[in-house]
This record gives C-alpha cells, sequence and structure tokens, in this order.
C-alpha cells in the first residue's frame, strides 16, 4: 500500500447516506472500508461502486453494538492499510414509540447501536490515529438530536448523545491534530424517508423553508469536506443541514 493512501471507514454504508459516503469519499489514493451488519449484496455493490470511482475498498462486516466485534475489525483494517485516517460514524437504527410506550428492548438497541457503537468505533479509531498524530472523526446527528421528536425519544437521546460525545474527544486529541465533529442532517431522501406516508411526507416538508428534502449527496458533500485535509482547524462543531428547518 502506498505510504500516502488515506484509509476510510463508513460505518452502516450499505445504503442510504452511509452509502453517499462512500462514495464521496472514493477517490484515488484512497481506502475505503464498507462496514454493514446484514445486507451484504447492498454492501458489495457499494465497494464495486468505491473502486469504479478509483479507490481501493474493503467489506468490513461487523455490529458496532458489539465492542470485540469492532475492535477486531479496526485491528484487521490497519493491520492491512498500516493506518485510519477518517472514521465516519453513520450506522444506526429506529424503533419509534411514544415514551410511555416504548419498551426497555426498543430503548436499549437504539441507544446501543447508534450511541454506544460510534464510541466503541471512535475508541478503536483513536488508537492508530493518535499514533499517525492525525485524523477525521464524524459523528452522523440528525436535527432530532438537537430539539427533539415526538415518538422518537430513543433515537433522539442517541443523537444528542453523539454531540456531547464528539465535543468531548474534540478537547482530548485536538492537540494531537485529531478532529471531530457532528452532521446533523433533516429531512433527507433516502430508502427509510421513502416509506413514509404521503400525508406524513408532505406534513415534512411544509416546515421546509427550501420546500424539498434534502439528497443523500448533499449531507456526503458535507462530510467529504469535514473529512478532508482543508478542515483541520474546525473541531468539536455541529453542522445542520436541514434547508433551514433549524434558525
Amino acid at each position: 500500500m502506498a505510504s500516502d493512501e488515506r484509509t476510510v471507514l463508513v460505518t452502516g454504508a450499505s445504503r442510504g447516506i452511509g452509502k453517499a459516503c462512500a462514495l464521496a469519499l472514493a477517490e484515488p489514493g484512497t481506502f475505503v472500508a464498507v462496514n454493514y451488519r446484514s445486507r451484504q449484496g447492498e454492501a458489495e455493490e457499494v465497494l464495486r461502486a468505491v473502486e469504479k470511482n478509483g479507490a481501493r475498498g474493503m467489506l468490513l462486516p461487523c455490529d458496532v453494538a458489539d465492542p470485540q466485534a469492532i475492535a477486531e475489525a479496526l485491528a484487521a483494517l490497519v493491520r492491512q492499510t498500516g493506518r485510519l485516517d477518517v472514521l465516519v460514524n453513520n450506522a444506526g437504527v429506529t424503533a419509534d414509540q411514544l415514551s410511555m410506550r416504548m419498551s426497555d428492548q426498543d430503548w436499549i438497541r437504539v441507544l446501543q447501536t447508534n450511541l454506544t457503537g460510534a464510541f466503541y468505533c471512535t475508541r478503536a479509531a483513536l488508537r492508530p490515529m493518535l499514533r499517525q498524530r492525525s485524523g477525521r472523526i464524524i459523528m452522523m446527528s440528525s436535527i432530532v438530536g438537537v430539539h427533539g421528536n415526538a415518538g422518537q425519544a430513543n433515537y433522539a437521546a442517541a443523537k444528542a448523545g453523539l454531540i456531547g460525545l464528539a465535543k468531548s474527544v474534540a478537547l482530548e486529541v485536538a492537540s494531537r491534530g485529531i478532529t471531530a465533529n457532528v452532521v446533523a442532517p433533516g429531512f433527507i431522501e433516502t430508502e427509510m424517508t421513502g416509506a413514509m406516508s404521503p400525508e406524513a411526507r408532505q406534513a415534512m416538508l411544509s416546515r421546509v423553508p427550501m420546500g424539498r428534502p434534502g439528497t443523500a449527496g448533499e449531507v456526503a458533500a458535507l462530510v467529504s469536506f469535514l473529512a478532508g485535509r482543508d478542515s483541520g482547524y474546525i473541531t468539536g462543531q455541529v453542522f445542520i443541514i436541514d434547508g433551514g428547518l433549524t434558525t
């Protein structure tokens, strides 16, 4: 592997925003690890697209909620590439329900994947990044984590937690050339939002000043900037991308 080749890991990269991030970061001179838990066929398609963009890459199947699996997967990646330059903590699940009706299982599962999983990945990524004295960590939060949402107490709590996690990590490792930032998308056109009822979709769009959903590509473009060399003096920040919904 060329010594100047950058290594990127995107979690939950088999579809949606994670897929868009993997493709946006895939360019000649980059090695992209495509993480997924169960969507192997879709992940393989993403890897093929990554390689078509001129990057090299590999599949990195594991559940981010499993600390041992994450530690082993990150170690395998670093053994192969020698380094880790960018971590995009994108993996997430939902289990929506009103708070009074939410089960313990649904609370724990969403927090474990969306927040604790990001912590496991970040903890493992910091070891090679500290040795290198460089790195970019990007948390994929949500505007729900900024102002809450009825029926999503678990999801909102996890996404808000990512903000606190990123800000704390940013302070801990800034002196070693490592940045940690947060991207908080609003209503973005993905497979998940595509499953919304026409009524729910219209209700959401009516609140967006731009009058349209964002695209995964627009979110990925912001992630690509934060992952790049020109963002080295930006850390501990939350970047909202929601068409003006949050003002």
